[in-house]
């Protein structure tokens, strides 16, 4: 058990001139009121007191704080009151205890209302004291420490309220090391099968662990030494309720999870810091979008430190952080390391932002009636991460940072966001791209015309969401691949000769898509639509079945009347060595003959022709990309639009105008424009053959006096 001189000592150590007097006094009257009274775990209930108190001096807390530490159950499990505790200790400390104490002699309606009351004293008192928290964290600190002696149902309760409320407040202060102890041990009271399974796998592990910290570590060291930079090298494995995390969002087993081990640089300067980062991403490979800059922007608890995940010396990930001394300080502490309260200090603007959350929250929650409606207010701003809203009817809704109007509908119903079409947050109305914020009323509104697109999946983020449009979207596209293949065929067909009514409820069509594998003809014309079936191979297959013979020689007539039968949009190209389809030239990249093209499958309208180049291709799924070429059995004119820029000279558009008439080229649009630099900028819409041709008239135009710019558009 921890005794008086442990707590002293400690206080000493880091505050040596420290008045420890009145802790002394604290100990003997809390001693005197807690006489007789026993823990659950037999022992003597003054080791409670003592055990919070030596947690707030390894935070380095002042004298009044300690002292607090030491009396803080005084009032609710004594007779002692809140007035002798003021005339004996002072005023601050007299108000830390208050604060503390948990409001005992009210009637609620339920648990949970006498739970958020609780919780509204307790982060009322923070606004005057932040001490009070402290206290409070150090308490439920040696409580859950000491909870297996609770009986079952009351452990799972006080966990999770330890994990909703008093994990985050202590992340939200910064004190890293009582936030993980909180929810390591709360994992073990509410997930004892993943725990247990968590501490046995890094058990089996912990040799071969070790053998690679300490390779990473000389591997650090070394470079560090080699660039003459005097650092610290610290190795550790990440809390169990971190692993926990990376296995339920990633859908990992225990042994999935690689990147379990943390690697910490500490250095002397902000400069040695970004310098070491270089030395080290120099060494190992980078793991792209896994490096954060929390020095030039630091958490809102004041945290700073650089965060890298690199590819060890293994092929095994591992997180890398780099940080001063100073910042190491306030990583371990939180704002116990700027502590304002400590005896002749004054708060400086760095303690007035640590603060500024919690200053926020109580202006924002000051006219909350309803305790429910502050708790789960509080519980808002303790999850950064997570954004709370609420419904009209003023049920709250939890989304991850970033989600949508979209996200939202989904959360109330597949079918309201199916035909979501914006929103009203706050009464006003929003797009359905808008992100939610803290606190929004959000309305949705649908329409019986709206349906989820591809574009909905770049920007929503709850996985409910992403999984309903996704699911929609592939029945959308198979019906309409269906509607296409069948087109595509009929056409394949009708070019054969083939004009039978209601083909696809033929036993033939039945019988070509059981060949080639497909459970119907729905499915075979759906491959068909996507392009991973070529209608010439159905075609092929069909004609024997129909009775129809292969005519191995076309006639001259025949050849004439085909080429007078393509459709016009589609001339010049084949696709998969087939032509007579439905096809369109793309209008956003205008491809030419001679250039490498490539087919999309558009909704509704067959195939379109795109540059492979082109910026719509690179986005398209691969599935609904088809091979072309260029069938140069034609001699026909496509549209290129250029933009070419002039310096202003009498007869430049003329002498342009005379190279695109030398070159062949028909002008079918012209527009100029002047800037007020005296620039020229004309835009011509001209049609050509060939890509080679329009290369051939922008050397031309480019070798014309005073032109700047000849650019295709």
């Amino acid at each position: 058990m921890i005794r008086l001189n442990d707590i002293t000592s400690k206080l000493i150590s880091y505050h040596p001139k420290a008045d420890i007097e009145l802790i002394e006094r604290a100990y003997v009257y809390s001693a005197k009121v807690h006489q007789g009274q026993i823990r659950l775990s037999g022992e003597s209930y003054l080791s409670h007191p003592l055990e919070a108190a030596h947690i707030l001096a390894q935070l380095k807390m002042d004298v009044i704080c300690i002292a607090a530490g030491l009396l803080h159950d005084v009032i609710e499990d004594t007779d002692a009151e809140i007035t002798e505790i003021r005339d004996l200790f002072g005023e601050e400390t007299a108000n830390i205890v208050d604060g503390v104490t948990k409001i005992g002699k009210m009637n609620f309606a339920n648990r949970e209302q006498r739970q958020a009351e609780n919780v509204r004293k307790m982060i009322l008192a923070m606004s005057s004291d932040i001490r009070v928290i402290l206290v409070k964290l150090a308490d439920r600190l040696h409580n859950m420490r000491t909870l297996g002696f609770q009986p079952e149902a009351k452990q799972r309760l006080i966990a999770t309220e330890t994990l909703d409320i008093y994990a985050p407040l202590a992340g939200r202060m910064g004190i890293n090391w009582i936030k993980s102890s909180l929810e390591d041990l709360c994992l073990f009271y509410l997930e004892p099968e993943i725990y247990a399974n968590i501490k046995d796998a890094t058990a089996q592990r912990k040799s071969e662990m070790n053998a690679f910290m300490d390779k990473v570590k000389r591997d650090l060291s070394a470079k560090l030494a080699e660039f003459n930079i005097q650092g610290t090298v610290k190795a550790r494995q990440k809390h169990f309720y971190s692993i926990y995390k990376k296995m339920s969002e990633q859908n990992l087993t225990v042994n999935q999870v690689y990147d379990i081990l943390a690697f910490r640089v500490i250095v002397n300067s902000i400069k040695e810091c970004y310098e070491v980062l270089g030395h080290i991403h120099s060494v190992w490979k980078p793991v792209q979008g896994r490096f954060k800059d929390y020095v030039s922007v630091p958490k809102g608890n004041m945290y700073q430190s650089l965060h890298t995940t690199v590819i060890g010396p293994i092929g095994q990930r591992m997180e890398i952080q780099i940080r001063t001394w100073d910042m190491n300080k306030v990583a371990m502490s939180g704002i116990a390391a700027h502590w304002k309260y400590k005896e002749g200090s004054i708060a400086t603007k760095a303690d007035e932002r640590q603060f500024a959350w919690l200053q926020q929250l109580l202006d924002w929650q000051k006219d909350l009636k309803d305790p429910q409606e502050f708790l789960e207010s509080v519980k808002m701003d303790l999850f950064p991460d997570e954004v709370y809203v609420f419904t009209p009817k003023g049920d709250v809704k939890a989304f991850p940072k970033g989600a949508t109007v979209v996200d939202f509908a989904y959360g109330i119903h597949s079918e309201v966001g199916k035909k979501c079409m914006g929103g009203k947050v706050n009464g006003k109305m929003v797009p359905i791209r808008y992100q939610l914020k803290n606190g929004n009323i959000v309305e949705i509104i649908t329409s019986q015309k709206q349906h989820p697109s591809k574009d909905w999946l770049k920007f929503v983020k709850t996985p409910k969401a992403k999984t309903k449009i996704r699911q929609w979207i592939r029945t959308e596209e198979r019906e309409e691949s269906i509607s296409l293949g069948k087109n595509i065929l009929e056409k394949a067909l009708k070019h054969e000769g083939v004009t039978q009514s209601n083909i696809f409820k033929s036993e033939q069509v039945s019988a070509v898509a059981k060949e080639l594998s497909f459970h119907s003809v729905e499915d075979l014309a759906a491959q068909i639509g996507f392009g991973k079936v070529s209608a010439k191979q159905i075609v092929g297959r069909l004609k024997p079945k129909l009775g129809i013979k292969e005519n191995k020689s076309q006639g001259l007539v025949s050849k004439v009347v085909d080429r007078f039968l393509r459709p016009r949009e589609g001339r010049g190209i084949k696709v998969d060595g087939v032509s007579d389809m439905l096809l369109h030239f793309a209008k956003c990249c205008h491809p030419l003959p001679g250039e490498e093209v490539v087919g999309f499958i558009t909704r509704g309208r067959g195939i379109t022709i795109h540059q492979e180049t082109c910026r719509h291709v690179k986005k398209a799924a691969p599935d609904r990309l088809v091979p072309v070429s260029w069938d140069p059995s034609e001699k026909e004119v496509y549209p290129a639009t250029l933009r070419v820029t002039t310096v202003e000279r009498k007869g430049i558009l003329a002498d342009i105008s005379m190279i695109l008439t030398q070159k062949d080229a028909n002008i079918i649009h012209a527009e100029i424009k002047t800037t007020v630099d005296n620039k020229g900028i004309s835009f011509f819409t001209i049609e050509v053959e060939s890509y080679k041709q329009m290369q051939d008239i922008m050397s031309a135009i480019k070798k014309v006096k005073n032109v700047l710019m000849v650019e295709r558009i």
